[in-house]
């Protein structure tokens, strides 16, 4: 391993003692120019090479997130490289530093992040490594190696590699089938216009065991098999066809851009997709390059960001909803706006397999594709297509739908990026349990979560979250923890390792790094009130938790990611329940926000009924209402269904002194409102469950 970083190393200081000598180098290509050996016969087969992943050269912690010092900036990385006498390009996304008298590029550097890789000796890492390396330290980085976690790993990794070798072996390539097995294959995944010829251009075979679809990952400097992706067929109760993918090895260390090895050093545009079967289809209708992402529209992890830095156009055509084309906004950043173009999902442009199938020109739909860069200022005239896509795909402009709270969607209709949500309730109610089962369960809909929890350590809040996705006390149960914990590991979840009081500055830094790196989509900030004391006394804490607020207002908009806040209110008296008003602070809180939801509680009252959720302010459509909750102690769980009672209740407006505002009810209350109250509050309770569209609309 230090061999590999060594020579990453050794390749700078050559380029940099050669730049007299040698001029910068245009970016070259990181695949191979020729087509792999399987692409020249139908039943021809790559080679069987031993896996070889790329290694990291410091513990890469998977779920946790902490920058409190400095991050590296470009500015940085280029003036310590021009320091050593180090020549770079300027490209795309990374900085790009040639090797002496080759025309490959032998390493490229995130101008994001600071991470480099060296595709020829598939070193890579984080810029502090690099740097030490190139100062002649590089026995530092790599003490853990020798330890037994690393030779875990390594072990581990030779477990993934027996187990996709086999798999590869048992698959047979489509064209080895007979006719009829072959065409019903095709159909039940969707690609019966996929020649034989494409699927073995791309090495695809089918493994008869699961019946699965079998997706290589090859490596595109020697073609060496590096790790599988098998797609599954089955049907759902109502007989609808789902499909699941696994990966090998396990979907965080799975970097693939499928197609990879036959990309051409001289080719200058290709076709992002979102699916392997999409790629497929660009491929065999228009004949141009084309790149699967490895994880969908959920993440483009900038790993892959070199390979890609050779195009000069890059097309996102990453599927046919509206989840689709937000991810190719939010893709086109990291990839470089200008060079990115878009193809804007609707019923005359759907996904690629599906315009395949319906017969469409693909060639057309990627030239007609828009440019991703756009001015400040635009007219309804640029605005209009995407008008027409809300008003036509409601159901999927309203975000992603809560399972686990049905009530939710009713009010808020989803959960959507962009938006800042403010949560409150008295202290000890449970806000920090609730949200923590709230934003589970989007992230079980594959929502990429950051966590920062400045109140509860990590250890405490993710045996919290487990005891909830798995809905039983595990440690009654410890025989199953390991099942669970790794199906809680796939979650794309991950955690500040703040604790305590923090600069907004660190805070920030941080949710901008998770953005970039993990492509997040929903930031919880447990809470406030832990980035207010960091200042100086001298500073007004109104004035500060304005600013505060502001801050991530302008987060949640930039970079299209919704930011949960949990604020403390205001001290209330035990027989009052909360408002909109009663937040701590200015009514700043309330007016950034999108939504207020309370956690509204009964302190006077022990039975089931005492706690429920309103929620006070909705920008989307303005539904505004309560719906009860009941804790469940053994799962922590607020999630369980309430038998008989009304689910959601009709709210006409913010009455602080009115019983109105309350949850139903319980049958033997012991300090409420006279009867006359109660009464008038049943007549407005609705059955089943009412929303009011009223004034709270907006601001």
């Amino acid at each position: 391993m230090s061999s590999r970083l060594r020579a990453a190393a050794g390749v700078l200081r050559v380029a940099g003692r050669c730049s007299s000598r040698s001029p910068r180098r245009p970016l070259s290509c990181l695949a191979r120019a020729r087509p792999p050996p399987w692409h020249s016969g139908a039943k021809a087969a790559p080679p069987r090479h031993t896996l070889n992943p790329a290694r990291r050269f410091k513990k890469d912690a998977k779920s946790t997130l902490d920058l409190l010092a400095p991050p590296v900036t470009v500015t940085d990385i280029k003036q310590y490289l021009r320091s050593k006498d180090i020549q770079f390009h300027d490209g795309y996304s990374c900085l790009h530093v040639p090797s002496a008298g080759q025309e490959r590029v032998s390493v490229f550097i995130n101008k994001t992040t600071g991470q480099f890789l060296c595709p020829d000796s598939r070193a890579e890492g984080s810029w502090e490594d690099l740097r030490d390396c190139l100062d002649g330290h590089p026995g530092a980085l790599l003490a853990y190696g020798e330890g037994a976690e690393d030779e875990e790993e390594r072990e581990e990794t030779r477990r993934e590699l027996s187990e996709a070798q086999r798999i590869w072996s048992g698959a047979a390539p489509l064209s080895d089938l007979d006719d009829e097995e072959a065409r019903l294959v095709k159909a039940m995944y969707q690609i019966p216009k996929i020649s034989n010829g494409t699927l073995n251009k791309f090495g695809v075979r089918y493994f008869k065991p699961t019946r699965s679809l079998v997706f290589p990952w090859f490596s595109g400097q020697d073609c060496g098999l590096r790790g599988l992706k098998l797609l599954s067929a089955g049907t759902e109760g109502d007989g609808q066809v789902v499909y699941a993918e696994a990966t090998i090895p396990k979907v965080a260390r799975y970097h693939n851009l499928f197609g990879l090895p036959l990309l051409g050093r001289k080719d200058a545009e290709v076709v992002l997709t979102g699916c392997e079967r999409d790629s497929l289809a660009v491929s065999q209708a228009t004949g141009l390059p084309t790149v699967a992402l490895p994880r969908g529209v959920g993440c483009l992890p900038p790993a892959l960001l070199p390979y890609l830095e050779q195009f000069r156009r890059v097309t996102l055509w990453l599927g046919g909803d509206m989840r689709s084309w937000e991810a190719s906004k939010i893709f086109a950043r990291k990839l470089g706006l200008k060079r990115c173009s878009l193809v804007r999902p609707g019923s005359t442009q759907p996904c690629p397999k599906q315009a395949l199938a319906q017969g469409k020109n693909l060639a057309r739909v990627v030239r007609a594709a828009i440019p991703a860069a756009h001015k400040s200022i635009v007219s309804f005239k640029q605005l209009r297509e995407d008008v027409y896509g809300e008003l036509a795909n409601t159901e999927q402009v309203a975000g992603v739908q809560w399972t686990r709270f049905p009530e939710m969607n009713k009010i808020l209709k989803g959960h959507r990026k962009g938006e800042l949500t403010v949560f409150t309730g008295p202290t000890g109610s449970g806000k920090t349990t609730f949200i923590s089962e709230f934003a589970l369960d989007l992230c079980a809909s594959g929502v990429n979560t950051l966590w920062g929890s400045f109140e509860i350590n990590n250890v405490r809040l993710a045996k919290v979250m487990l005891t909830q996705f798995a809905r039983r006390r595990l440690e009654e149960d410890l025989e199953q923890y390991d099942a669970w914990a790794d199906k809680f590991e796939e979650l794309p979840l991950y955690f500040m390792t703040f604790h305590g009081q923090q600069n907004i500055k660190s805070v920030l830094d941080t949710m901008n790094h998770a953005v970039y790196l993990y492509d997040i989509g929903h930031v919880v900030i447990d809470n406030l009130q832990f980035m207010m004391g960091h200042e100086s006394p001298s500073v007004d804490k109104f004035a500060m938790q304005d600013h505060i607020i502001g801050t991530f207002r302008k987060f949640a908009t930039h970079s299209s990611c919704h930011v949960t806040l949990i604020i403390h209110p205001r001290k209330e008296d035990d027989d009052r329940e909360l408002q909109t008003a009663s937040i701590f602070g200015t009514a700043k809180a309330s007016q950034e926000a999108d939504n207020v939801l309370i956690l509204q509680e009964k302190k006077l009252v022990t039975c089931p009924g005492r706690r429920s959720l309103q929620v006070a302010k909705n920008r989307f459509d303005g539904d505004v209402g309560v719906f009860p909750l009941e804790f469940n102690k053994s799962s922590l769980t607020f999630s369980t269904p309430l038998k008989g009672r009304n689910k959601l209740r009709k709210v006409k407006g913010e009455k602080p002194d009115d019983p109105d505002a309350t949850a139903e009810p319980p049958a033997k209350p012991r300090a409420e409102k006279p009867a006359k109250s109660t009464a008038k509050a049943s007549r407005t309770t609705a059955k089943g469950a009412a929303v009011d569209k009223n004034s709270t609309k907006g601001d």
